[in-house]
């Protein structure tokens, strides 16, 4: 593998100030501890803050990046105005609540974002500074996610990864979000996008046709001129790590101290980072609900409550600090007893050993989290039971759930249902537990932390590979020098275009697409060269193309191919059609129209089309699929096709398409030169119906059987002014 360039808001390790000098600690987290043993073991590189603000280590940045490298990392210096307004404002105050589905606790603030978009900007220069061509820069999580563009702006041909850490949410509530557009740009100059689950992807996916307007096939979206791949890879735990610490000296003398505190009582184990979306209050209430209702497991059972200090600097964290601690010491005055404390709460970090020792001697997880990502504590917990006992209780609300489908899976608001499965739990005849988590451990141990690293590069670099397989039918500089030199030095040329997506943009009403001043001069121009014959091949209704385009000296096909009119000529029908069949599907797409706000019916002489560009993406996505299956129904036993183009499905007789129009000019013998240009499958006809020799383009980067692509109809226009020239 290439050298591995890992990006992160905060490196493995940690710079602190003891006693006047420089120190390096590990960091603790999620990311540092699941891709600590990766990068250490491969040619690598981590990127990220060290810690603490620039301002405090004036002079000192070059020995410090000397200190970081022996680390293998490099570090990102950050003012304390920028870490204020940029980690605690726009990631803590801005993307983190709105991406948990906490909408009232997001702060839209235009200074948070500027510092966001200023500190994406120190990052990239970062990493432009230490990258080299062959890298492989994997990003991560909700704090760069304006990186990816700004390094493919300087590095066109980097391999950018990206992986999100924190759910994606759903397009009607990242809507909210002000700069939603500059988010997903950013997110889109990665080559591939990582999420813990495929509802993460959905909403990812359906935000960008939302917001973009770019459509996606399979995970696949067309972004101008590359194809980026969205997909969900389930973030793994080193599993060997947590199912071998049983046998640990230091984890077995934390297992005999904290039973004989203990004793014979049962334990449920609550760990987490005090964070709102994590559901602490909830979880005592839930426990205050079961000692109510199950009064035989008073002095029987312990709570033990693990609240990792997080952000304590803002607002909403320090309100959740003291609504937990109210609430531990309800719970325990209300049915504390002399020797039994009911809730064992512990408001700091554990240490690795301590953990272990937790996990193996608690009877229950409650991992009930109101919105998380993933949530790796599920995962660890049920790795290091290695005996097959204990139960997890785990929300549905965390990516971990649609792994670990055996775990008793809740609904984190609905407290009589929580209750009830800690008694559950409680209950759970040990072959029962045992059973459960060996499928549990067995898949864990299938897709480790390793399995998560080297699925997601394996896949980065399939896409890779596929974005070079298509840039390589792009039209670029050489073949278009080449286009340009046999159309020089060629006496009778041949030039068929199609019109919409081609020479002009789609519009919301196709009316509104008539040629404007640019198009008229450029089409009148190759007309006028010697030796050229153009001819537009389009779908349009043969008025619509004589009322734009009729004086000028050029072929016109009209409807796919029903209508011909040459230089000079009038308008041809090109063979008998019949068009009785429009009386049973013109009804039919008007139901739609009733049924899909936005929508329209152009009914031509014989071809009717239905038209929902201006509609609401998502339901005129399912309205798409359901009538391109009712009119196939329909049609079955008509000699009629159903064509789908861009936001239009086109109906009209099978006998006729644009490859049979324009034989009528490529059976004359004499060309030296041809060239065709479309932008949708009804001009796949056309490209296959021309010689081998002929340039065939396909606008826009979809697979296609013309010989090359070029992005946009402005492509398109500045190709053929050099044709002129």
């Amino acid at each position: 593998m290439n050298r591995l360039l890992i990006v992160s808001n905060r490196l493995p390790i940690t710079l602190t100030r003891r006693e006047g000098k420089l120190e390096i600690e590990m960091s603790a987290g999620g990311l540092a501890t699941g891709l600590g043993s990766i990068y250490r073991s491969c040619d690598s590189l981590w990127v990220g803050w060290c810690g603490l603000a620039s301002e405090s280590l004036k002079g000192q940045e070059e020995s410090i990046q000397a200190k970081l490298k022996k680390e293998k990392c490099h570090g990102v210096f950050l003012s304390r105005q920028d870490i204020e307004n940029f980690y605690y404002g726009f990631s803590n105050k801005t993307i983190w609540p709105l991406f948990h589905y906490f909408p009232l606790y997001t702060a839209y603030n235009e200074r948070f974002w500027e510092a966001y978009e200023r500190v994406n900007a120190i990052f990239c220069d970062e990493i432009l500074k230490v990258t080299k061509d062959n890298d492989t820069i994997w990003i991560h999580d909700y704090q760069l996610m304006l990186l990816p563009k700004m390094i493919r702006e300087k590095r066109p041909d980097a391999t950018i990864g990206f992986f999100l850490h924190i759910p994606f949410v759903s397009s009607e509530v990242f809507r909210l979000l002000p700069w939603r557009m500059d988010i997903l740009e950013g997110l889109l100059g990665a080559d591939l996008l990582g999420f813990h689950t495929y509802d993460y992807v959905r909403h990812f996916t359906e935000s960008v046709r939302r917001v973009l307007g770019y459509e996606h096939n399979l995970g696949y979206i067309p972004a101008g001129d590359r194809t980026v791949k969205a997909d969900a890879f389930p973030m793994g735990i080193d599993y060997k790590r947590y199912s071998t610490a049983g046998g640990d000296e230091e984890v077995k003398a934390h297992t005999k101290r904290i039973r004989k505190k203990i004793g014979e009582r049962r334990m449920i184990l609550s760990i987490d980072r005090l964070d709102y979306t994590k559901g602490i209050p909830e979880r005592l209430e839930i426990f205050d609900l079961f000692l109510e209702k199950n009064p035989e497991y008073r002095e029987k059972v312990t709570l033990i409550l693990v609240a990792v200090p997080s952000r304590t600097g803002v607002e909403h964290y320090r309100m959740i600090k003291r609504r937990v601690d109210e609430l531990v010491g309800r719970i325990n005055g209300k049915y504390g007893a002399i020797g039994w404390i009911p809730v064992w709460y512990l408001y700091r970090s554990v240490p690795f050993e301590k953990l272990m020792a937790l996990y193996q001697l608690s009877d229950v997880a409650l991992v009930t989290p109101l919105r998380d990502g993933m949530n790796l504590i599920a995962k660890e917990f049920v790795a290091s039971k290695t005996d097959g006992t204990g139960v997890l209780i785990l929300s549905e609300m965390a990516g971990a759930a649609k792994e670990l489908g055996e775990a008793i899976i809740v609904n984190p608001n609905n407290k009589e249902e929580i209750a009830d499965a800690i008694k559950e739990a409680l209950t759970m005849p040990q072959e029962d537990q045992i059973d459960r988590n060996r499928e549990m451990q067995k898949r864990l141990a299938r897709y480790s932390i390793g399995g998560w690293v080297g699925d997601f590069m394996d896949r980065l670099e399939t896409v890779k590979r596929m974005q070079g397989e298509r840039r390589v039918r792009k039209l670029t500089q050489e073949p278009r020098e080449h286009l340009l030199a046999d159309y020089r030095e060629s006496a009778k040329r041949l030039i068929l275009l199609d019109y919409d997506g081609t020479l002009v943009p789609f519009r919301d009403y196709p009316r509104k697409a008539f040629p404007g001043e640019d198009v008229i001069p450029m089409l009148r121009d190759l007309t006028e060269v010697p030796g050229n014959e153009v001819v537009i091949v389009s779908g349009r209704d043969k008025e619509t193309l004589e009322q734009w385009l009729g004086a000028l000296d050029m072929g016109l096909v009209a409807e796919h191919g029903v209508w011909v009119k040459e230089r000079g000529g009038d308008w041809e029908m090109v063979e008998s059609l019949d068009d009785t069949w429009k009386n049973q599907v013109i009804p039919l797409l008007e139901l739609y129209v009733d049924r899909t706000p936005g929508s329209f019916v152009e009914a031509k002489s014989y071809s009717v089309s239905w038209h929902y560009r201006r509609s609401d993406p998502g339901l005129a996505a399912i309205r798409a699929r359901e009538l391109r299956d009712d009119l196939d129904n329909l049609t079955g036993n008509l000699s009629i096709g159903v064509l789908e183009g861009s936001k239009v499905i086109e109906v009209k007789d099978v006998s006729v398409n644009k490859g049979r129009a324009v034989s009528r000019w490529t059976g004359r013998d004499g060309w030296d030169f041809i060239v065709a240009i479309g932008d949708d499958w009804t001009d796949e006809d056309m490209f296959v119906a021309l010689p081998k020799s002929a340039y065939t383009i396909r606008v826009g980067m979809s697979s296609t059987r013309a010989r090359y692509n070029l992005n946009s109809f402005v492509e398109v226009r500045d190709l053929l002014a050099s044709l002129k020239e």
